[in-house]
């Protein structure tokens, strides 16, 4: 797994890169938690999240947010992050150029940020949203939402209200065009412990599902 520097809007993004098995490999971007509690690209649910899209064949990248290890610059309110979030899947995109496919996914705050960079994106095929802030954040800007995708949550979580995740599903449900897969993980919270296992599987399900286009194929996950 090579770690990689990115040329950022404010300086350099540390960042951790697994190339694809082929030129033709689809790519996904994971984005980090709340910079300012704690949240990196080493957090659990996203260093999961890379392991498990590279294991579906992905080339996948996670970095850092500016401000938060080596990467330059300070917290800038979501809007510096979603220009970081811009140039590192400007930089993947470069190692990948006939990649068929983009995916964004993002953790909690990571994932509002995520939703923002895909309406900017007309190339994103799919995402993948886990514990959208729905209660923090405006996603109002999802109109309509560009992609189809799939939005995990824990009905245990106490910083992101479940109501106002189904609140969010229910709103772009009635959107024409594109489906919206939801799973809420029965007492789970935010962090998703001692339920990773079950929300990676839903994950994997989703992808394997989404990328096969004649027959289901089964990802071995350890």
């Amino acid at each position: 797994m090579p770690e990689v520097i990115i040329p950022g809007p404010e300086g350099r993004l540390e960042a951790r890169y697994q190339p694809g098995p082929n030129p033709h490999a689809p790519t996904a971007i994971i984005l980090h938690p709340h910079p300012q509690f704690g949240g990196t690209m080493n957090n659990k649910v996203v260093y999961n999240l890379f392991y498990l899209f590279q294991e579906c064949g992905f080339a996948v990248l996670r970095f850092n947010f500016r401000g938060v290890g080596r990467s330059q610059g300070s917290f800038d309110e979501g809007i510096g992050e979603l220009s970081d979030a811009a140039a590192a899947l400007d930089w993947l995109q470069s190692m990948h150029k006939e990649a068929p496919s983009c995916w964004i996914a993002g953790f909690s705050f990571g994932a509002w940020v995520g939703m923002q960079l895909l309406m900017r994106r007309p190339e994103a095929t799919g995402f993948i949203s886990v514990a959208p802030p729905a209660n923090m954040y405006d996603f109002s800007f999802l109109a309509p939402c560009p992609s189809s995708g799939l939005i995990v949550n824990g009905n245990g979580d106490k910083i992101v209200d479940p109501g106002d995740v189904r609140k969010l599903v229910d709103k772009l449900k009635i959107q024409r065009g594109i489906t919206i897969d939801h799973e809420e993980i029965e007492g789970a919270n935010h962090f998703f412990e001692k339920h990773m296992d079950e929300l990676l599987g839903i994950v994997r399900n989703y992808i394997g599902n989404q990328n096969t286009p004649k027959a289901p194929v089964e990802f071995d996950f350890v």
